[in-house]
């Protein structure tokens, strides 16, 4: 199967993602790279856990085309204006998947020991079944799937300047995660171009 393919669907079943492989030139991918690490206004995340604030190594930024309001791990978290690098970032991805997004968080992980547990990006604030454009910098890491009922896997290698598209019932049927490694040793930055829905 060539994962490669624009149209191709890498979950085998109960949600549709499309790895799109580097959309980027490397020498472009690595310019972004460090644009990103310099000008987003980056800050510790934090998630509420058994009533316990816990500060995290990883950093997060959020940013849209209002102070949109994003509450996730029961903190809330108001979007910033768009940055320049953003907005070019957000054209070349709904080009080349023919959606559109309206806000972008990120993330910055410091080496191959940070990542993220499994989850899915449902929460009440996004677009149900709507897309999420993942677009990585720096460190290539392995991303896995893991569907709800069956426990089936699906994992990814996410390339340096590479675009995955989860859309459809994939955060219905299926968690993701970032596992850690030890064997990374440099950052990444992971941009996930969203669609908060406005109320009226």
């Amino acid at each position: 199967m060539d994962l490669f393919s624009d149209d191709i669907n890498i979950l085998p079943f109960d949600g549709e993602v499309n790895y799109y492989g580097p959309v980027l030139s490397q020498s472009k991918a690595q310019e972004y790279f460090e644009k990103l690490m310099d000008n987003i206004q980056w800050e510790n995340d934090k998630a509420i856990i058994f009533g316990k604030t816990i500060i995290t190594k990883r950093k997060v930024a959020w940013y849209g085309d209002q102070p949109f309001e994003y509450t996730y791990s029961k903190t809330t978290k108001s979007a910033l204006p768009w940055s320049k690098e953003l907005l070019e970032l957000k054209e070349i991805i709904e080009k080349k998947s023919g959606e559109t997004f309206n806000s972008c968080l990120l993330n910055l992980y410091h080496s191959g020991e940070e990542g993220m547990a499994w989850h899915s990006d449902a929460e009440k604030d996004l677009k149900k079944n709507g897309a999420i454009g993942s677009l990585s910098f720096g460190a290539e890491r392995k991303f896995l799937f893991k569907h709800k009922a069956s426990k089936k896997n699906v994992s990814v290698i996410l390339e340096k300047g590479s675009l995955l598209v989860m859309k459809g019932t994939t955060q219905t049927n299926w968690l993701h995660r970032l596992p850690p490694t030890k064997r990374v040793k440099i950052p990444r930055i992971n941009l996930t171009f969203r669609t908060i829905e406005i109320k009226q």
